[in-house]
């Protein structure tokens, strides 16, 4: 098998989602930032940042008719969309019926150069399929999450705010769990983290026969770099085992962590990651997954089929960023959604309390290294407002409801204690974002054109020349736009 390329389905919106009658999104820009904040409507201040909204959330009050009105356009815009793309997939799906139909009648009639033509199209309106059922299924309700979890801060966070600020007070804030911030390193979050490292260099070389990890980053630059934020995280953490640290060759936004400290970084979270605190903030979420090991926990609980270790049960247990899919960025270039790798991970054990647990343990040992605390909340933030990626869902699909992960996420930054310099960015960060741009270029260059790694029924197929999600695009641009056909014609 050719090396594999990673992708999955991830939901990263930009801005509103919300479209009326008579509204285009295009008649929806981005507002200036005002001279106050008083100037903005609740509309416009859900296209600002958590951060943002944390700070102003105090001072603001909109009425409940506001409020209900909000709700109400959120409710219609994610139903409008969603409703869309199912009569997408309803299309698709008999236009599929049709050429399988044609391909049974003609089957001992066609010419070979006939048949290429009609699997090449049924290959392509799989294709066009499963992305219309991934956008209604995932992607769009993500984004439709991402902007109530805004107005529910709007509107919840300033009673929040207070109740936390009298925890402090009081010092009730010292009976949360894992309070113990000073004794990080000594303390033991999850016994027998030792006996991971077996399993872990298992579950490695399983990966690495079967072709499922992309190659890594052939720069000893970039590798150090990264090695070196590791360990500076893991130094300041309560991980107990060596850490083994790898930089992937593969555009998706993301990182996991297997069992027994083998932690693995994708290219394009690099990419992504604006300052080192960001790129910080997401390893240590990672590693405490390693110290809590939760990924031991769900490798025990993954029996589906009674077979361990399958790829599509590799996937949801590796990606502990979400929801998993091998190779789903060229599924969403040209191959398929429906192999059963996007998968439910309450079937494997998985629990929101997993990923609030990492949440809070990684802001702490990001915190106990010198960081900016806000650094993963600020990416998550990115991740889920403005990059717009369709390969982002995977963040957030499984995950603990934004509004909750932001909140305990916030309020755990307000009980630690101040350093005074935490690091945000550093010369080091980028100069490496320099020596990955290049790679970065000659990697898509090489990815150009190529088929899913995962299942290719028909070689040399061309495919749809323009999907109706584009990797960038903000989700509501989609909203309105016409269907494709498999030329990537738009359809009347």
């Amino acid at each position: 098998m050719n090396d594999m390329v990673r992708k999955t389905t991830a939901a990263a919106l930009s801005l509103l989602l919300v479209h009326l009658p008579g509204s285009p999104l295009a008649a929806q820009p981005q507002m200036p930032e005002p001279a106050t904040e008083k100037a903005l409507t609740l509309h416009e201040y859900l296209q600002k940042s958590y951060v943002d909204l944390f700070n102003v959330a105090p001072s603001l009050s909109f009425s409940s008719a506001d409020v209900m009105q909000e709700r109400q356009a959120l409710e219609r815009g994610e139903k409008d969309c969603r409703d869309r793309f199912k009569e997408h997939s309803k299309s698709y799906g008999k236009q599929l019926d049709a050429a399988r139909g044609e391909l049974k009648k003609s089957a001992k009639s066609l010419t070979d150069d006939q048949r290429h033509v009609l699997h090449c199209r049924i290959q392509n309106l799989e294709l066009l399929k499963s992305e219309s059922d991934v956008l209604t299924g995932q992607a769009i309700p993500n984004a439709y999450d991402n902007l109530n979890a805004k107005l529910d801060l709007l509107l919840q966070w300033p009673a929040q705010e207070k109740l936390a600020r009298a925890d402090l007070q009081s010092g009730a804030y010292l009976q949360r769990r894992w309070s113990d911030v000073k004794d990080i390193g000594f303390r033991e979050i999850a016994s027998g983290q030792r006996d991971d490292i077996k399993r872990g260099q298992e579950a490695v070389d399983e990966l690495k026969q079967a072709g499922m990890l992309p190659p890594e980053v052939e720069n000893k630059a970039i590798q150090q770099y990264v090695k070196g934020i590791a360990d500076r995280v893991a130094q300041h953490s309560d991980l107990k085992i060596p850490l083994h640290v790898t930089v992937l060759q593969s555009r998706e936004i993301n990182a996991f962590a297997l069992p027994g400290g083998y932690l693995y970084i994708e290219r394009g979270l690099l990419e992504a990651a604006e300052d080192e605190a960001q790129l910080a903030g997401v390893i240590a979420h990672e590693i405490a997954h390693d110290t809590a090991r939760h990924s031991a926990k769900l490798m025990k609980r993954a029996t589906i089929a009674g077979i361990f270790y399958q790829a599509a049960q590799l996937a949801a247990i590796l990606l502990t960023g979400g929801v998993a899919g091998i190779g789903l960025y060229y599924a969403l270039q040209y191959g398929y959604y429906g192999l059963g790798l996007v998968l439910n991970l309450k079937l494997l054990g998985i629990t929101r309390d997993y990923e609030l647990e990492a949440d809070q343990l990684g802001i702490q040992y990001a915190w106990n290294a010198g960081y900016d605390t806000t650094g993963f909340t600020r990416f998550f933030d990115k991740m889920a407002t403005k990059e717009g990626y369709v390969n982002g869902v995977s963040w957030f699909r499984t995950h603990p409801p934004f509004y909750q992960r932001m909140v305990d996420a916030q309020r755990e930054m307000m009980f630690l204690p101040e350093h005074g310099m935490e690091t945000v960015q550093t010369s080091e960060f980028e100069a490496m974002k320099k020596e990955l741009a290049p790679i970065a270029a000659e990697a898509e260059k090489e990815e150009v054109g190529k088929p899913s790694l995962l299942m290719t029924k028909e070689e040399g197929c061309t495919p749809p020349k323009k999907l109706e999600y584009k990797p960038g695009q903000p989700i509501e641009a989609i909203c309105l736009a016409p269907m494709r056909d498999v030329t990537g014609e738009a359809q009347q």
